[in-house]
């Protein structure tokens, strides 16, 4: 359900359960954090995150959600573990950015979507409270009116609001979106993980 393909300092981490909407499940987000740590220690210039299908990823799995897995720490975790890598970090979001799995996206350093995603954190609606540290990373780009338009109001975002309001950096068609990525990350690809660190290491997030 994860696949990780590593070639040279580029890791590109795939989410591949379209059958359901590449949901995630505690063992799937206990694989990706671990993922993004051992990218950080094994000197990833980029990291790409993708998803096979129409959706990037719906967010819980409904039957872990309904057990305790929409308040876990393991959410947590892995954006954490995103935000503190020391290279690029791009989502391709193939489609449709949903929930708890908004938080990985936010914790990239890009976001490039297809015309068709939409974005939604329905935590009002479901009675649960956002990961912590997803609310300051989505109003560091969209504001803090826009936030709350989606954490309070419930709001579904298409793409092209999604990008006059900063919450993605482009739009790419979705059979060139992982060319146009890796486009993006060509740079730090042919630089040093130090010199990609440093330089990153001065970006205020």
């Amino acid at each position: 359900m994860i696949e990780l393909r590593i070639e040279g300092g580029l890791w590109t981490v795939t989410l591949n359960r379209p059958e359901k909407a590449n949901s995630l499940t505690g063992a799937m987000l206990d694989e990706l954090a671990g993922i993004a740590e051992r990218a950080g220690a094994e000197g990833a210039r980029a990291l790409v995150l993708t998803g096979v299908g129409k959706v990037f990823s719906a967010g819980a799995d409904l039957d872990e959600a309904r057990a305790g897995l929409a308040t876990s720490g393991l959410w947590e975790r892995l954006s954490g573990a995103i935000a503190a890598l020391p290279c690029l970090t791009v989502a391709a979001l193939n489609g449709t950015l949903a929930g708890g799995a908004m938080g990985m996206a936010l914790a990239c350093d890009l976001r490039i979507a297809v015309p068709g995603a939409k974005f939604f954190y329905p935590v009002m609606k479901l009675g649960f409270l956002p990961q912590p540290s997803d609310p300051t990373r989505l109003a560091a780009f969209v504001g803090p009116a826009r936030a709350k338009m989606i954490l309070m109001a419930g709001q579904k975002i298409e793409a092209p609001e999604a990008l006059a309001w900063g919450l993605i950096d482009r739009i790419a068609p979705p059979e060139s979106l992982l060319a146009e990525v890796r486009a993006l990350t060509e740079d730090s690809l042919a630089a040093s993980a130090s010199h990609v660190a440093g330089i990153k290491a001065l970006i205020p997030t």
